[in-house]
């Protein structure tokens, strides 16, 4: 057996520097869907196990269709649970994205729970782990912290008071704004795009960049995407999987629908 050495984070990489990734969101939580997304030449994909149906072995399975291309993986939780934590990066994720982090108190804790001692408290069991690659990667234990790449989700009014005292943990890597549920924390239900969520938003990207961490942002609106890349985003999702599958698969169909004289009814937006 020949040792390796665990491969650099280079999604980390690139934020560190300033280097701006795009990405796709992936919600049909299968591992042939994500293949083909994987060679579409996104910087990042994210497997979503928050709102998608996807568990430890979907994950896993994804994570191995993925790792053959240039895209990078990043896998968001349902909850910023410590098992669940050291179970995900133990199948091989070296990017996580926690949602609904609303203190630096509870950012702390996730980097406690993503590091080794003494940095942090995940727990040792890497000989069982595909994360080590079985011990093929036998410096592991010392090359983990610095690699693992740790994202939080600041998406309510609350969690937006504290961008300053969240983005000051140390080990917290990005800050990614979360539309849907800040529009809904400030009233505007179902509308991500609210003049009032908007300048929120912009003012967060500024917040987020000036306290020296990545911000991040998932918005399949092109314009908007692109502005908010303009005003400093870093790390941004410009579509979601099943939206542009339903999205294509609607206008075909409606397409050859209409030319039969059958009604096709409206395909509503995504809501983010």
């Amino acid at each position: 057996m020949n040792p390796q050495r665990m491969p650099a984070n280079l999604f980390k990489q690139a934020l560190r520097s300033g280097q701006t990734q795009i990405g796709l969101w992936m919600g049909l939580a299968d591992p042939y869907a994500a293949e083909l997304c994987a060679g579409s030449g996104f910087d990042w994909l994210l497997i979503d196990g928050e709102h998608a149906p996807n568990d430890l072995r979907t994950i896993l399975a994804t994570l191995q269709a993925v790792d053959a291309y240039s895209s990078h993986s990043v896998v968001r939780i349902p909850h910023g649970d410590a098992v669940l934590i050291k179970q995900v990066l133990e199948i091989g994720a070296t990017t996580l994205l926690v949602p609904m982090v609303e203190s630096a108190v509870q950012a702390h804790e996730l980097v406690l729970a993503m590091r080794y001692p003494p940095q942090g408290r995940r727990g040792v069991g890497s000989g069982l782990a595909r994360s080590s690659r079985w011990t093929r990667y036998p410096d592991y234990l010392r090359e983990a912290n610095e690699h693992i790449c740790l994202l939080v989700q600041v998406e309510s009014a609350e969690a937006l008071a504290r961008i300053e005292e969240i983005a000051a943990v140390d080990g917290v890597d990005g800050l990614f704004i979360g539309p849907a549920d800040l529009a809904a924390s400030m009233g505007h239900l179902g509308e991500p795009a609210h003049p009032q969520v908007r300048a929120e938003i912009e003012a967060a990207i500024a917040r987020i960049a000036r306290a020296g961490k990545a911000p991040g942002i998932l918005c399949a609106d092109e314009p908007l995407a692109r502005r908010y890349l303009a005003l400093g985003a870093r790390f941004v999702a410009v579509g979601v999987d099943t939206t542009l599958l339903v999205r294509a698969t609607s206008a075909l169909a409606a397409a050859f629908k209409v030319t039969t004289g059958e009604a096709v009814a409206p395909h509503a937006g995504a809501d983010y």
